[in-house]
């Protein structure tokens, strides 16, 4: 992955841009304006790593704006895309799981904005902050069951199955309608695909290409539409 550095420092930021995100929904104005003054906001190319796995844990991360992927690094030292993080979560929040390291490495899908703020801070949010602790520990959980559930797949579906799920997952939860149907909104290969479903490059293309010739989906360069959710559905039951 790219190790590029980021573009520099953004300009002074509103703070209309968080009022609306949970871990800070419940805040007063001049709460948010002292958060944000605390914050170094900055914007990274595609395919840049935020943060590493196993890297000290210094500072906790709210994506404004693009996806990230979390990667995981195995002792085989294959690379597995662990889930997809869209805009208006927290990460890198080691300090929510008891950690001090980071648990795995945080690479851009698109171009993305990202506020930081040091890990020293971190006590005092969840001290001074209504609400920030609750939702910080809701998207913890939330992240647990996505990976437990993933861990159930692969222990008893078939790649067929395991392939639909995750593309429905994506939909859910990136999804952009268009005429034809549903677009997963940022790019993503079909290598990364092989990655999130833990099987071979090989058959994720088989598996798209014959959904393709029955109309189940459209692939092209980096860009996945489903066309039929419900033949999805079904797949991901059989």
């Amino acid at each position: 992955m790219d190790r590029t550095p980021p573009h520099k420092t953004l300009p002074r930021l509103d703070e209309s841009l968080l009022t609306h995100l949970p871990p800070f929904s419940e805040l007063e104005k001049r709460q948010i304006r002292r958060i944000l003054d605390q914050a170094t906001s900055k914007r990274y190319e595609a395919g840049v790593a935020i943060f590493d796995e196993g890297a000290p844990a210094e500072r906790f991360y709210m994506l404004l704006d693009g996806y990230v992927r979390v990667v995981r690094i195995t002792a085989t030292g294959e690379q597995v895309t662990s889930l997809y993080i869209p805009s208006g979560q927290l990460l890198g929040i080691a300090k929510a799981i008891g950690r001090e390291t980071y648990p795995a490495t945080a690479v851009t899908a698109t171009e993305s904005i990202v506020l930081s703020w040091s890990m020293g801070l971190w006590e005092s949010f969840v001290s001074d902050y209504q609400g920030f602790a609750v939702n910080t520990y809701k998207t913890v959980g939330k992240r647990v069951g996505e990976l437990n559930t993933r861990i159930v797949e692969l222990a008893t579906q078939q790649v067929e199955q395991r392939l639909a799920n995750a593309l429905l997952r994506l939909i859910n939860q990136t999804g952009r309608k268009t005429p034809e149907g549903i677009e997963i909104d940022f790019p993503i290969t079909r290598q990364d695909l092989s990655e999130l479903t833990a099987t071979t490059l090989h058959t994720v293309s088989r598996l798209l290409s014959d959904w393709e010739k029955r109309g189940l989906v459209q692939s092209k360069r980096k860009q996945i539409k489903v066309l039929d959710p419900s033949a999805l559905v079904d797949l991901s039951q059989a």
